[in-house]
């Protein structure tokens, strides 16, 4: 071999072990915390697992406020919407009572509301929600592209927010469905 050759071979094989390097990792996340208020911030020890978008609708009730009778208010009823990936893919749904996230693989979780905070006039607040354990009597509920998750957070919002109006005596009972937008990202432990 001639020493011409060799500087170009040496070359050539330090970009394949770089290639090869680069072809185990795993592509990062291009979602950030930073701007986000700390309440809903998720705890270190946690890695971006999924990024969605919902689309879809917020069902609110005219009720009585909770320990005000005679005082009525849009109750949150209950969320139904189509999560998709970052390429605009449909990977599951989010529906409730209770607020399930479900992947297209059929597993699911659900979550207790950790920490709220405002997102801006006429959308439903940023989210910071805990996972519940799995259900012992329904195993399989965990598995599959869910399996793992810790938290999610909802962030990105537009829309959402129980109209300002309209909830009377005469309006007692009846529903309303505002459309609404957000990303609900799915976290795991590391």
């Amino acid at each position: 071999m001639t020493q011409a050759r060799l500087p170009s071979l040496l070359a050539l094989a330090a970009a394949a072990t770089m290639l090869s390097a680069c072809s185990t990792m795993t592509p990062a996340s291009r979602y950030s915390q930073d701007s986000l208020p700390d309440s809903i911030k998720v705890p270190a020890g946690n890695v971006v697992a999924m990024e969605t978008r919902a689309t879809g609708e917020l069902t609110y009730e005219c009720k009585d406020k909770a320990a005000m009778p005679g005082q009525l208010e849009w109750t949150f009823v209950g969320p139904k919407a189509t999560l998709a990936d970052r390429a605009g893919k449909a990977v599951g749904t989010y529906y409730g009572p209770p607020a399930t996230w479900q992947a297209a693989d059929g597993s699911k979780v659900s979550g207790t509301q950790l920490a709220v905070a405002p997102s801006g006039p006429g959308n439903i607040p940023f989210q910071l929600v805990k996972v519940n354990p799995v259900n012992p009597a329904n195993p399989a509920s965990g598995a599959g592209a869910m399996l793992g998750t810790t938290y999610i957070q909802r962030v990105a919002l537009q829309g959402g927010a129980a109209p300002a109006s309209g909830c009377s005596a005469d309006t007692r009972g009846q529903r309303t469905v505002v459309n609404y937008q957000a990303d609900y990202i799915f976290w795991k432990a590391m």
